[in-house]
């Protein structure tokens, strides 16, 4: 239970600072064991000293005994005899030492290189082949010898070779050489850290000579950006590029959810546990006000695809996440909160068709519950508040107001002794355990000029509380061929449809989980609904029966299609159009019972169908013309134009007063009153002009500059068009003459960018003077009423984004270390705010631009090979962000601005100069008023037992004036580690994630424990204010017609820091032998856990929340919902 000091300061509030420095010390030890475990590959030392006392034991043993107290490998082929037995008794002695005693005599000499101590036969002459003998299996074998060099023709010490499908495998030795027995027709797999792979197949050949080349795929892989794709080395912005397969590996059910750590600077928090894990996604914090924070979503070329939520995670090749202006400016007017562009799985040329079949079963339950009054509790909180009720209305206890309710009057609730029949926990009726799958079969192939895949999908995602689900269906298919020599073809075709049930949309149900009383029952023996209004002075029914007769289903259907054409002009020239559509359906159908209090019992039920369409298109033109001068010159110069238009459809028609609940939504026609139907619709449209060139010198000297004229028609005509530029310079250090190449620096390059992007999510007729319709009554007939709801500007202009990045990038000892490092500080001017103007105009605010925000922070990623051996690899990542933000302008008075969301009892949310965006605001709590300080409280006209609060003016009153900046929601800094860990055929990975320093809001403290009357709530209540316990910062009980006192303040905000384990799975491959028989080309089965714990000073049920949807919504907790730990069994087949 929660205690709180004298001075009112909860001790959670103290809990901030150890937990930051327990969660400092854990990172930083991560990191170095990362870090160092890398380093400790590449720098061994012959001074290693190993313990052993082993008896009768064969020299295998002893070797692998060495390797495991040490970091050295042995290399030996088969004619080192390590079957003979030894015994050995040493302690704490060099390895050498031991060594040179262990082959004394022996025909076995030993040469210690790095970390590989390489054993060989002395020669002797004196054998001959003949003498060799062999048995009857190792006949049917063949030996295999060769040579592994570099491309200098240098030897590979410590190579592995692999028969594949196999264990058997051996290292090469300090000549590169090595002789490996293998079966006939064995392929042979040829490994080594900072080369690339090779397989050879060995039929017919007893001798081996491979060239390792290295591996510059780090470098060489091309990255997606904006209209093209570029080498990863040749970029000169900040782009963040997710691996695939740590989407694939997590059973989840959206992209956002998919990308959650897997992307420095890029934060993303679940914000509710409803079936679609709908998420809330920032690059880089908020840039601004009014607007929209979300960034732009690009996929398959599509822009601004309107329900990323809909779209499977499975389906996904690749994403790349742009950051700074050089990367987003490309998109102009829709750039400025980043891009995430996300590519599809497309069809694979020359390639006999791929059958594959992924799927998962997943059971979830309830993560954390909260701690609430049982019944016995709860009956004793409630006849301390009653009897309460003489210190705080004497007058009124005189006159029976606060009368208690007699047991013996509610048989059907206590028992003869007067204790409840009933205790039920409501937070166990209302959400239960969660069964899910999803299902997907994918077929890709193609010829040498045509490449297709086909993918159909099922996912059934059930949400914790009761009755809510998803149902996905998803189709995609892809094409590309290759028509002419000089002409490219392809379409892209996605549909998806997807339908469920979500009543955590509910506000009232969530509530009435903490305030149902708890010696109601779900049903009593009769099979009545239990209600609270069964208690008197209670209201409302349960959640139970809510959840039971209220019905919210949704159905989306979404078609989005691209089709493209690539022509060739000539080697250096092509020209490529576009033309994609992006439809969306939504229907909502809503019914609520026409019995159902404080819900739909006044309307005789309530019945609503709601649909809206939107039409998406766009078509693009653009050209790139690539051309190499001198071989150290490369230019290109891209251009283009583009057209894109969304419209929108909104249709709404109610009807109540029902006979029965029968036809629900399906007959509005049965209801006796219709309420008068509503509808509109909007659209935009947004024509551009772009270029960009990129400019490589000598492969050291990168340079970007990027333009792009937006014309939108949210803005009045004084503004319409913008510009949007950016340029970017890199140097590739690494490249230099000066900078000799070694195994310790493969590359570095440093990069810096300034550029600006625009912010175009405003209303759509925001500039325009508006006019508003509403409805009265004049006898028993509606009429319709128009007024002006807000004034034109046609001086509107964009929201601009100004930001400026500086990166480094690093590759370290043969890129085992990867390194990168950005700092960017961006403002945002020219906000969009709504000014203050005399109400005698007939309004109070007209928009206008005239706010600015500053944001600025730290991005670190860290990928490491930390262990890489013959049969065990390790490798880790970290990503490392910082977001500091702060309001510079605020109108040309820089008032004081409250945001919405809103509190009954008083504002959260204040947007100060000189505060960062999302500042909470409220009193400070000190505590409860104690005996000692009666007369001191009656200044404030308070007893004791009332809290105290605060009085920051010392005008000797509390009110609105003694609010002030208590906290903020958006954290110091984040962070995520992952790891995998493979070994043989086994692969594990576990993902962390860091969120420090945020506050929450827990806004059910006013409903659950600063009033106390007929209603469940928290068991902390049982700590309130007493004359025996007076050091609480929970008022004294009392019948809630009384008095209390219940605001926003520091109380209600929590610390939200968090440590998650975020994904948890254990893989196992089927060696290749044995799916060869079944006719497989892979076969993996996983099992992982999700949200495997959390470690928080939180006490809702989860600190990554938000009950709201406004820009400032996040960590605002109103009766959220619980999240779910979910344990999930996988399968992964390609035939």
């Amino acid at each position: 239970m929660k205690k709180n000091n004298p001075t009112g300061n909860n001790l959670t509030e103290k809990a901030p600072i150890k937990h930051f420095l327990l969660i400092m010390r854990t990172t930083f030890i991560l990191l170095f064991i990362c870090v160092f475990c890398s380093m400790a590959e590449m720098s061994y030392t012959q001074n290693a000293r190993v313990t052993i006392n082993k008896r009768n034991v064969t020299l295998k043993e002893v070797l692998n005994e060495i390797e495991s107290q040490t970091d050295y490998l042995f290399i030996y082929n088969d004619e080192v005899n390590t079957n003979e037995k030894i015994s050995v008794k040493t302690k704490q002695e060099k390895v050498y030492t031991i060594l040179n005693s262990l082959l004394k005599g022996k025909d076995v000499n030993y040469s210690m290189e790095g970390n590989h101590i390489i054993l060989s036969v002395i020669e002797n002459e004196n054998i001959t082949e003949n003498e060799i003998v062999t048995t009857a299996t190792q006949q049917q074998k063949r030996i295999i010898n060769g040579t592994v060099v570099d491309a200098k023709g240098q030897a590979i010490i410590g190579a592995n070779i692999i028969e594949v499908g196999t264990t058997n495998g051996t290292v090469t030795d300090i000549d590169g050489k090595f002789s490996l027995s293998v079966e006939n027709n064995a392929i042979i797999n040829i490994s080594y850290i900072g080369y690339l792979e090779q397989s050879i197949n060995s039929s017919d050949r007893n001798s081996l000579d491979i060239t390792l080349l290295e591996d510059t795929r780090a470098l060489d892989d091309l990255v997606v950006i904006g209209y093209g794709r570029m080498k990863k080395s040749d970029l000169t912005g900040a782009v963040a590029s997710v691996n695939p397969e740590k989407i694939t590996q997590r059973s989840t059910v959206n992209i956002g959810q998919a990308l959650s750590g897997l992307a420095a600077g890029v934060e993303i928090f679940e914000s509710s546990g409803t079936p679609d894990g709908n998420v809330r996604i920032r690059i880089r914090g908020d840039n601004s006000i009014n607007s929209s924070n979300d960034p732009l979503f690009v996929v398959d070329g599509v822009i601004g695809v309107s329900n990323m939520n809909l779209f499977n995670p499975n389906d996904i090749e690749s994403i790349e996440v742009l950051k700074d202006a050089s990367s987003t400016a490309i998109y102009g007017a829709r750039g400025a909160n980043g891009v995430i562009i996300i590519t599809t799985k497309k069809g694979i040329k020359n390639q006999d068709p791929i059958i594959s079949y992924d799927g998962y079963y997943s059971i979830g339950k309830m993560a954390k519950k909260i701690n609430l009054m049982n019944a016995s509790e709860w009956w004793e909180n409630y006849n301390i508040s009653m009897d309460n009720g003489i210190k705080y209305d004497p007058v009124g206890f005189e006159q029976g107001k606060y009368r208690k309710a007699d047991p013996k009057n509610l048989p059907n609730l206590f028992d003869e002794d007067g204790n409840p029949l009933y205790d039920t926990d409501w937070q166990d009726e209302t959400y239960k355990a969660t069964h899910s799958n999803n299902h997907q079969i994918s077929i890709r192939g193609g010829s040498e000029r045509i490449s297709y895949s086909t993918h159909f999908g099922y996912t059934h995602r059930e949400a914790l509380m009761k009755n809510d689900y998803l149902d996905r269906y998803t189709i995609k298919a892809n094409f590309d061929s290759n028509l002419k020599k000089w002409l490219d073809f392809g379409v892209n075709i996605f549909f998806n449809y997807n339908t469920g049930n979500d009543n955590s949309r509910k506000y009232g149900i969530k509530r009435l989980v903490q305030e149902a009383i708890p010696l109601i029952p779900v049903k009593y023996l009769d099979q009545t609904w239990g209600s609270n209004r069964d208690f008197p002075g209670a209201v409302q029914d349960t959640p139970a029966r809510y959840l039971e007769e209220i019905i919210d289903q949704t159905s989306n259907s979404q078609t989005i299609s691209d089709v493209y054409f690539d022509f060739k002009i000539n080697e250096n020239l092509n020209l490529r159009s576009t033309f994609a559509i992006d439809i969306n359906n939504r229907k909502r159908n809503f019914y609520s019972g026409k019995n159902l209090i404080q819900f739909s019992k006044n309307q005789g039920g309530n019945a609503t169908i709601e649909t809206t369409k939107q039409l998406y298109w766009q078509n693009e033109n653009y050209i790139n013309w690539n051309k190499t001068f001198n071989e150290n010159n490369i230019l290109n110069l891209m251009g283009g134009l583009s057209w894109q238009q969304r419209t929108a459809e909104n249709l709404e028609a109610t009807s109540q007063k029902f006979i029965d609940d029968f036809y629900q939504w399906h007959n509005l026609g049965a209801g006796a009153v219709y309420l008068p139907p509503s509808s509109n619709d909007w659209q935009w449209t947004l024509n551009s002009y772009f270029t960009r060139l990129n400019y490589n010198l000598y492969n050291k000297y990168l340079l970007t500059a990027t333009g792009r004229i937006d014309g939108s028609s949210k803005f009045g005509g004084n503004n319409k068009y913008a510009f949007f530029p950016s340029f970017a310079f890199a140097w590739r250090l690494s490249e230099e003459n000066f900078f000799k190449k070694s195994n310790l620096m493969n590359n570095l390059k440093i990069r810096t960018s300034i550029g600006e992007t625009g912010n175009q999510e405003i209303g759509n007729y925001a500039f325009l003077q508006n006019l508003g319709s509403t409805n009265v009554i004049f006898g028993d007939t509606y009429y319709t009423a128009l007024y002006r709801s807000s004034f034109g500007n046609p001086d509107l202009k964009w929201e601009k984004t100004t930001q400026f990045d500086l990166g480094i990038d690093m590759n370290l000892f043969s890129q085992r270390i990867n390194f990168s490092l950005d700092y960017y500080y961006k403002i945002t001017s020219n906000l969009l705010l709504n000014a203050p103007i005399p109400s005698t105009s007939g309004l109070s605010t007209i928009m206008r631009n005239i706010g600015k925000v500053e944001n600025k922070g730290f991005e670190i990623t860290l990928n490491t090979i930390n262990i890489k051996k013959e049969h065990f690899n390790w490798s880790s990542t970290l990503l490392f962000a910082t977001n500091k933000n702060k309001v510079l302008k605020l109108g040309e008075n820089d008032e004081d601005i409250f945001p919405a969301p809103k509190h009954p009892q008083g504002e959260v949310l204040i947007l100060r100069v000189g505060e960062p965006v999302g500042s909470l605001w409220g009193l400070r709590r000190l505590g409860t008023w104690s005996e000692s300080e009666t007369d001191e409280a009656a200044k404030y006209s308070r007893l004791p037992g009332d809290l105290k609060y605060a009085d920051l003016n010392s005008d000797g009153k509390i009110n609105s004036d003694d609010r002030t900046i208590i906290g903020r929601t958006s954290p110091d800094w984040t962070m995520s580690i992952s790891n995998l860990l493979t070994y043989k055929y086994f692969d594990l990975s576990f993902d962390m994630r860091f969120v420090v320093g945020n506050k929450v809001v827990n806004a059910a403290t006013h409903n659950a424990e600063d009033r106390s009357g007929v209603a469940g709530g928290w068991r902390s209540n049982l700590n309130a204010w007493t004359p025996e316990a007076q050091n609480t910062m929970i008022a004294q009980r009392r019948p809630m017609r009384t008095y209390y006192d219940s605001y926003p303040d520091d109380h209600w905000m929590q610390n939200g820091s968090f440590i998650r384990g975020q994904n948890l799975v254990l893989g196992y491959n089927f060696d290749r032998s044995f799916l060869n028989k079944i006719n497989l080309k892979e076969l993996r089965m996983y099992v992982s856990m999700q949200n495997f714990f959390l470690i928080t000073d939180y006490t809702g049920y989860d600190p990554e929340i938000s009950t709201e949807s406004t820009i400032f919504g996040y960590g605002i907790d109103d009766f959220a919902e619980p999240k779910q730990r979910t344990f999930t069994i996988g399968l992964n087949i390609k035939f």
